[in-house]
């Protein structure tokens, strides 16, 4: 791989790769999670919000637990 790799993308691959090490649990169940701590960081329940801010959190949470949702079918396996 030529280049460093952003911030979020290496932890992710770090996270992978010490899973993998590690020879038990899921790697790519972990990884995911990590995507998930990176691109959808976890908030709070929205609270005295409207609009378009509220719209955008409630996005943001769907999102993360659909993320989170795949890996923990993953983790099943």
């Amino acid at each position: 791989m030529t280049g460093q790799l952003s911030p979020a993308a290496q932890a992710v691959l770090t996270t992978y790769e010490k899973v993998w090490s590690q020879g038990y649990g899921s790697p790519l169940a972990a990884a995911l999670e990590a995507v998930a701590d990176q691109v959808v960081p976890a908030e709070t329940a929205p609270i005295m919000m409207r609009g378009h801010e509220l719209e955008r959190k409630v996005q943001r949470l769907h999102t993360r637990s659909q993320l989170l949702a795949i890996a923990a079918e993953l983790r099943a396996l």
